[in-house]
């Protein structure tokens, strides 16, 4: 890598500025564009203003002509002299001033007749649409025309008209705009800031409060003091808050629990190794054993040497949770009443004394599923069980009854795994499966459901707590068959004996 490439690259470390610059913030953008909405509602109702403006400029102008008219109607022909007349179009601002009665017309006032009228203006039928686009025009391009406008005045039955140039009109019209620019930006910045206000009051401080929380939380996720503390609102910026509170809680948990994981498999790998010579050489005394000729031993051998295998096999894959997945499940057809009678052999060691186990799985009864999978996840639950009948009372009164059954239903088999503990606690049935808080007994970590039902999910099934409650607890696992694949089976059928 060059010189140059290297200047080019970004720099990797390089961290996101933890606060937003003032020209970048909410508020800043807020405020700019109410300014932006508020002038642009300003401009809507600016070109109708000076329409309107333009009107009324000339109906005044055309009411003080009336006005004028009606006196030299009502006087002798040639009452006004010359210098008069240029005084009366002066104070108006025409050119000239006439009068049209039953459809004659009749020049009142006149100091300089123009050449050419450059726009006609009826009064009566001035539209919206145009006299906008009129009153554009004048500001635009106006300035040196003439106009004859006209039109009734008042309730009088006669029309009047003036010929009067737009340089006046043009100049009111320029004032009038300025004003209503000006105004227009004052109420933008009054509206804008009483907006502004509100919002920030209502919205931006609380946004940028959670977002502070958030960027706290950020920087040192363990500490309690960081979560977010809701206020006492009740709208969408209230229920933000608290869902931010509680996934920020959710998040402090969940990190406790994967320091307990790490921290426990730390411990579990320091005395793995050890834990497996102790079983190797165990392992060897039992081997030992089977050439000891008494019965009794003879029959306990085989099973202390599978019980040892076990044992060891689990202290290999103990770090299994947490640190790696289980292996997937190496499935045959399992006769599930001799299984079940390895796990009460099992767990009959150390149950309570008047402990029944009660195997009501059929003779003939089998299920496809890993063998050694399978005696694992009814050990843990056979294990729960016996110790949640424990501390159920008096051995000579209490009934303390495990039962294991199972039944079919097509390809799908369904183990019953039943005692008549005292039922499982509140909590333990919110978290029933989750490791380190669906313990079912005080001092537990909750990790033998939790393995059991990962194990149970990677044969395609279930485990599912079907009742708890005082007399009866109750759990039910549906391990479905492996599905057939077509092809195999069919080249199985053309094989030939």
């Amino acid at each position: 890598m060059t010189a140059a490439d290297r200047d080019d690259k970004p720099d990797a470390d390089a961290k996101e500025p933890r606060a937003v610059p003032l020209s970048r913030g909410l508020s800043t953008k807020l405020l700019l564009l109410t300014v932006l909405f508020v002038m642009l509602a300003e401009i809507l109702i600016f070109m109708p203003s000076v329409a309107n403006f333009r009107l009324s400029w000339l109906q005044e102008r055309l009411a003080t002509a009336a006005a004028v008219g009606l006196v030299l109607i009502d006087s002798e022909p040639d009452t006004l002299s010359g210098a008069m007349q240029d005084d009366v179009l002066m104070a108006i601002g025409a050119r000239a001033i006439a009068v049209r009665d039953e459809g004659a017309s009749q020049l009142l006032v006149v100091s300089e007749m123009p050449a050419v009228i450059d726009e006609h203006i009826d009064l009566r039928a001035a539209t919206p649409v145009a006299a906008m686009r009129d009153a554009l025009d004048t500001l635009v391009f106006g300035g040196q025309r003439m106009l004859r406008a006209y039109g009734p005045v008042a309730e009088s039955d006669k029309e009047f008209e003036i010929i009067i140039p737009d340089a006046a009109l043009r100049q009111a019209m320029l004032i009038f705009a300025r004003n209503i620019a000006i105004l227009s930006l004052i109420i933008s910045l009054i509206t804008a800031s009483l907006v502004f206000y509100a919002i920030s009051r209502i919205m931006i401080r609380p946004i940028r409060a959670m977002t502070q929380a958030m960027l706290s939380f950020a920087e040192a996720p363990e500490d309690p003091s960081r979560v977010i503390r809701p206020g006492g609102r009740d709208d969408e910026i209230g229920v933000a808050e608290r869902q931010l509170a509680e996934m920020q809680s959710e998040l402090q948990r969940t990190l406790a629990e994967r320091r307990h994981l790490a921290d426990l498999g730390l411990a579990v790998s320091k005395i793995n190794h050890d834990m497996r010579n102790m079983l190797t050489s165990a392992q060897l005394v039992s081997d030992r054993l089977r050439g000891v000729q008494d019965e009794t031993v003879q029959r306990l051998a085989p099973k202390l040497v599978r019980a040892l295998d076990r044992a060891i096999s689990y202290s290999q894959g103990v770090l299994s949770y947490g640190r790696t997945q289980e292996a997937a499940p190496s499935r045959s057809v399992v006769r599930l009443r001799a299984l079940v009678e390895e796990v009460f052999e099992l767990v009959d060691l150390g149950a309570p004394p008047n402990t029944e186990l009660l195997n009501a799985v059929e003779d003939g009864f089998e299920v496809d599923a890993d063998a050694d999978q399978l005696f694992r996840v009814l050990a843990n639950l056979a294990r729960n069980s016996v110790q949640a009948m424990a501390g159920t009372g008096q051995p000579d009164i209490v009934v303390r009854r495990l039962t294991m059954s199972a039944a079919r239903e097509g390809s799908v088999a369904q183990i019953i795994v039943e005692d008549t503990g005292p039922g499982l606690p509140k909590k333990a049935r919110e978290n029933l499966f989750a490791a380190f808080r669906g313990s079912t007994r005080s001092g537990g970590t909750g990790l033998g459901l939790a393995i059991a039902s990962e194990l149970v999910r990677a044969h395609g099934g279930s485990l599912d707590l079907i009742e708890s409650r005082g007399g009866r607890t109750a759990f039910q696992l549906t391990i479905p068959d492996q599905p057939v694949r077509l092809d195999e089976a069919r080249g199985k059928l053309r094989r030939p004996a």
